[in-house]
């Protein structure tokens, strides 16, 4: 019975249509071999129109901030941390009130065989022209395992509006949304609640707009957009998203939100023989 009503969602989201946003712009080419793994993607708080990705498995521990022609501003290093397989990136409120922090998903699992899973937290930097790059020595580690089995994960979002952290698992259909409330511990080992089941498969990427009022989802072919009103979280992903233009791009990991709201960026990782570009597309109004 709940296969038939997913398959039944499923073909109603197909459906939908976005009137919300235009065509994507090309704004540069991935060129830089730093970033030939592209696999997150966060509008920057403190350095306005910046934005903040990553490699995944097989880097180095390294946080990048990119302009928005793909040039490396600042290079952030985490100490003695391991990238296992980081796989998404977010940007928003922490332990402390009126400060900014860069959330890390270390949450990659090809072959569901890491029970444990890690975020790491830090305060998010100011750039300084004068130093390309730093190493993070100060930040928090949010370990955590799925409520159920072992899966594969590659989605991570920060709700702005409670500091709650959602995963979405990749490789099944449908797909499971897990739940951190906060205040979560860094000491302990933490369970992440399995809240709802959603009609879709290879999630890859994820986040809530600045204000926490519409959320953003992606899997390889699509694009998915909600917007988010006063109900809990998992009730609103269960209803009919909107399909959102999109350039299929050669292996398209990444989108966030604009931090000013004006539209979604996406990024694709490097594929031998294929070009891979960040794209902007702008919302039509506001």
């Amino acid at each position: 019975m709940l296969g038939a009503t997913l398959a039944c969602s499923q073909k109603k989201a197909e459906k939908a249509d976005s009137d919300i946003f235009l065509n994507g712009q090309s704004l540069a080419e991935v060129t830089s071999k730093k970033l030939h793994e592209a696999s997150g993607l966060a509008a920057s708080v403190n350095n306005p129109g910046m934005l903040w990705t990553h490699n995944d498995s097989g880097n180095g521990a390294d946080v990048f901030l990119i302009d928005q022609k793909m040039n490396i501003k600042l290079t952030c290093t985490l100490a003695k941390v391991k990238n296992r397989d980081w796989e998404d990136i977010a940007v928003g409120p922490g332990p402390e009130p009126g400060k900014n922090y860069v959330y890390v998903a270390d949450i990659g699992d090809n072959m569901a065989r890491h029970q444990y899973k890690m975020v790491y937290r830090f305060e998010e930097p100011v750039l300084d022209p004068a130093q390309q790059k730093v190493t993070i020595t100060q930040f928090d580690t949010i370990t955590f395992q799925l409520e159920g089995e072992v899966k594969d994960t590659e989605a991570l979002m920060v709700n702005p509006r409670n500091k709650n952290i959602y995963i979405i698992s990749k490789r099944e259909k449908p797909v499971y949304l897990y739940e951190l409330k906060y205040p979560y511990s860094t000491k302990d080992t933490l369970t992440a609640t399995q809240i709802t089941a959603l009609p879709y498969s290879y999630i890859v990427a994820a986040d809530f707009s600045a204000d926490g009022k519409e959320v953003i989802m992606k899997n390889y072919k699509n694009v998915y957009y909600w917007k988010v009103d006063d109900r809990p979280i998992a009730d609103v992903l269960k209803g009919k998203p909107y399909i959102l233009i999109y350039k299929e791009e050669p292996q398209g990991e990444a989108v966030t939100f604009a931090h000013d709201g004006s539209g979604y960026y996406t990024l694709s990782e490097k594929v031998t023989g294929e070009k891979s570009y960040l794209y902007f597309y702008p919302r039509k109004s506001k």
